[in-house]
């Protein structure tokens, strides 16, 4: 299948050769709690135990290490809205390398600041990786000389990426299904070209954000499917995929399936949860399509990729918060009572005593239309489930109080 495509299985093993020693052979471990969930027999691999936290070391060091002199003496270019471009700061500050990045200004600070003390030098232009892309190669390549370090449509980064197959085939030969993410598509092409050659009859799943179709559009020649918008998975955040992996995706693409936010959301707070490593978005969105479709992978030995661990800290707490109203962990409920001495005890006696515990009050007495002598207690409480918070609210009906559950506030998180 690898005929007439960029890259071929030789390609992979020869940057296995040259990477070995230079990014971490990361641990390929399976998961009780998620094979239970799924009904699969699930594998993870941890490729945000790098040290830049992502995948894209791979590739990076595969191209910068196969670099002429002069080539190293122009300095190198990149375009990324964060993974990459810590990548390629790391290892080409490690090898005497000057780089300059170019990122979207709506890159997360904690990837822009991150590849700044790496060594790389970071410019901010544009909305999109489009238009940093456009700036860079007139900027940077075509005016001063540097040397382009594609993200994802470059043969030598492609071919790097899919040394993680290699090392999964080698770890766990018995697996029958890869689930992938694609933004530009590097990291599932030089996959499925590895894992295919090794394996023909190994499906390969191929997963994108819902908004950034790339893929899937391409193959359907519908350019409006990719609709855009914010995406928790910025990483695989692409409007195209490359010239040069685009055949490979069509050639070794089993499936195309599309995730949306409350599928990655969730798994992202899973990995948290149950796997205690962080995982940003596009690093989630493999467990993201197991969850939202479990019986296509019912019974198959299913590796997944957690591509990449660089989440912005706020938005990964909005995410566990996000996560525990979800499954009723974390509730507010509104209690109407008498403005007089000893109400609030009595309330909280009775979260108390079915074992919920008070996050947080605010006491509304003001409100248009309320009686003089009335109020309304806003409490954000912390649960065990759905049934833990029924309990809770009969207690408190029974005892009396008029209780809602209020889907704003805290309940923004619903």
């Amino acid at each position: 299948m690898s005929e007439g495509l960029a890259i071929t299985l030789e390609d992979v093993r020869d940057a296995a050769r040259v990477i070995r020693g230079q990014v971490l052979r990361t641990p390929c471990a399976p998961s009780l709690v998620l094979s239970k969930l799924t009904g699969a027999e699930v594998w993870l691999k941890f490729e945000n135990f790098q040290f830049t936290a992502s995948f894209k070391e791979r590739g990076a060091i595969n191209k910068l290490s196969r670099l002429t002199q002069a080539e190293r003496d122009a300095g190198v270019a990149a375009m990324s809205a964060g993974n990459h471009a810590q990548a390629v700061a790391h290892h080409a500050t490690r090898l005497g390398i000057r780089s300059t990045i170019v990122m979207p200004t709506n890159t997360p600070f904690t990837k822009v600041r991150n590849t700044r003390e790496l060594g790389g030098e970071v410019i901010m232009h544009g909305e999109t990786l489009g238009d940093a892309f456009e700036y860079m190669q007139r900027e940077l390549v075509e005016a001063r000389g540097m040397t382009l370090v594609h993200p994802y449509d470059d043969r030598h980064v492609m071919a790097g990426q899919g040394t993680i197959a290699l090392e999964m085939l080698e770890d766990v030969p018995e697996l029958d299904t890869l689930v992938v993410p694609i933004g530009g598509g590097g990291l599932f092409s030089g996959n499925a070209v590895a894992a295919h050659a090794l394996n023909p009859a190994l499906r390969m799943i191929g997963v994108e954000s819902a908004g950034y179709c790339s893929a899937y559009a391409a193959l359907q020649g519908d350019a409006s499917l990719v609709r855009g918008g914010p995406t928790i998975a910025e990483g695989i955040a692409v409007k195209g995929v490359g010239k040069l992996t685009l055949p490979v995706i069509k050639a070794h693409a089993d499936d195309l399936v599309r995730v949306d936010e409350p599928s990655i959301e969730r798994a992202v707070g899973l990995l948290a949860n149950v796997e205690k490593v962080v995982a940003e978005g596009a690093g989630a969105t493999g467990l993201a399509a197991l969850l939202a479709d479990p019986a296509k992978y019912a019974g198959r030995k299913v590796g997944l990729i957690v591509c990449g661990g660089n989440i912005d800290p706020r938005l990964l707490a909005s995410v566990l918060l996000r996560q525990l109203v979800h499954e009723s962990r974390l509730i507010n409920l509104s209690i109407d009572i008498e403005d007089s001495p000893g109400f609030l005890a009595r309330v909280a006696g009775c979260v108390g005593s079915t074992g919920g515990n008070i996050v947080q009050v605010h006491h509304e007495r003001l409100s248009a239309g309320r009686h003089a002598k009335s109020a309304t207690l806003e409490m954000l409480i912390e649960a065990q489930d759905e049934a833990h918070t029924n309990q809770i609210m009969a207690v408190l009906t029974t005892a009396g109080f008029v209780v809602r559950r209020v889907q704003g506030g805290y309940g923004e998180f619903e």
